[in-house]
């Protein structure tokens, strides 16, 4: 890792327009998996977070999956914007990485811990998203553009039948990655001081 951790949260950034054209290796990408998987910090240490890092024929796959769901849902031609956004963006990149969170696991915590048993499943989403975000940082690392999509309920029960993953996994995000072929425009901030108090 090469970047000082305040240059790391100011290039992360959303890139939608990506291709293949990438330096990272495969198994750079699976160890960067890894890495986020074991030390991403999870509420009660549940280690609820599933990742699939989807590369080759599997992204592609997966990104027809999506496709086939919009066109079932959708009016034609609302069908047609989503299909040539998707193949010029998403699909266009070197890979997905889907989040889920192991629904068996929250239940267990939920048994475990009933005073928590109501927030549980919002901790697990918690869960998620740091992970979400850890591998967005590495990503930007490897010089890699990505974006979080949320086609989760419309393409789950598919996306674990054509993978073969358990039924307990819910998913809840995909992160679609590539060399990046445009820049993000100037990001607004509403004033820090609107956003956080501090007291002594």
């Amino acid at each position: 890792m090469s970047a000082c951790i305040d240059d790391f949260f100011k290039r992360r950034r959303s890139f939608y327009r990506l291709n293949r054209d990438v330096t990272v290796t495969d198994d750079e990408l699976v160890k960067a998996v890894h890495f986020v998987v074991m030390h991403t910090p999870s509420a009660f240490n549940s280690q609820s977070s599933r990742l699939v890092l989807l590369l080759g024929e599997s992204h592609e796959r997966f990104w027809n999956i999506v496709c086939e769901n919009i066109s079932r849902v959708v009016s034609h031609s609302a069908f047609e914007k989503s299909r040539k956004k998707i193949e010029t963006s998403f699909a266009n990149g070197y890979g997905t990485v889907l989040f889920f969170e192991d629904a068996l696991v929250v239940e267990e915590l939920k048994k475990n811990y009933p005073l928590y048993s109501v927030a549980i499943p919002v901790y697990s989403q918690h869960t998620s998203a740091m992970h979400q975000f850890a591998l967005w940082l590495l990503l930007s690392d490897f010089k890699l553009g990505a974006s979080l999509q949320h086609y989760g309920e419309l393409v789950e029960e598919d996306v674990k039948r054509a993978f073969s993953l358990p039924e307990t996994w819910h998913l809840v995000a995909q992160m679609p990655f590539g060399n990046p072929l445009d820049t993000p425009s100037e990001k607004s901030f509403i004033p820090v001081e609107e956003r956080v108090m501090v007291f002594k």
